[in-house]
């Protein structure tokens, strides 16, 4: 990718909202055509990008949408805990398709390939390299590593982050002040937490779940109901 084309990737996401169009193995949505379909929606709805996972899926939506596409894959290499694009091999297949950005787990953890390589591997055909990170230390790695994009995708999925319903407020805004672009990802589920990021230093923001697995979103509002419901009612003596 040509310098300017680089820029002008980043200057379209800049202050913009990325939706992640996936679905999990098991799910009714789990079909290239309806991922597609939900990239499109992204695109009509004002979207400045989509995230999408898979070779299949990614064909879909290059061919469905204007947007820029983040491509992954998710595969485990040799026992690893890294599965976001493991390999430089699937980072360049998923600049092949057109993704002009190619996201990987940037973690500190035993890992397949370093970084770096995933790194040189995604400029070596004209991508930006985007680091999924879980901490701040993750992200400063990736920084020295050469990355164009870090992310906070990971935050609450590795021992070493945080478990928590709330988006890592605390990693974004520490991510935010490095010397490149971050995104902000991870448990965002309102408008509200999506402006917020972008009020902590985000340099655009990705949401998921709670647009594109209606199951889960519908999950949440039949829980919740299941807890009211079991509540004891009022009365004399309670």
């Amino acid at each position: 990718m040509h310098p300017k084309a680089s820029g002008a990737t980043l200057d379209a996401l800049r202050g913009g909202l990325i939706i992640s169009c996936q679905a999990d193995s098991g799910s009714p949505f789990r079909d290239p055509v309806i991922i597609a379909a939900f990239a499109r929606a992204a695109e009509i709805g004002g979207a400045q990008a989509v995230r999408v996972q898979g070779l299949d899926d990614v064909r879909a939506v290059t061919a469905a949408v204007n947007l820029p596409v983040i491509g992954l894959t998710k595969r485990r290499l040799h026992g690893s805990p890294v599965y976001i694009t493991p390999s430089p091999a699937e980072v360049q297949a998923l600049a092949s398709l057109g993704c002009r950005i190619v996201a990987f787990d940037a973690t500190l953890r035993e890992r397949p390939y370093p970084v770096k390589t995933l790194v040189e591997a995604a400029h070596e055909v004209g991508a930006l390299a985007m680091a999924d990170c879980a901490t701040i230390e993750d992200a400063r790695a990736a920084l020295n590593a050469g990355v164009d994009l870090i992310s906070t995708t990971l935050s609450g999925y590795t021992e070493d982050s945080p478990g928590q319903i709330a988006p890592d407020w605390t990693f974004i805004e520490a991510a935010a002040r490095l010397a490149v672009p971050c995104i902000a990802e991870g448990r965002i589920s309102s408008p509200q937490e999506a402006e917020r990021a972008l009020e902590l230093g985000a340099f655009a923001v990705v949401v998921g779940t709670a647009i594109t697995r209606p199951d889960v979103v519908v999950s949440w509002y039949a829980q919740a109901l299941r807890g009211a419901t079991a509540r004891p009612e009022g009365g004399e003596g309670s």
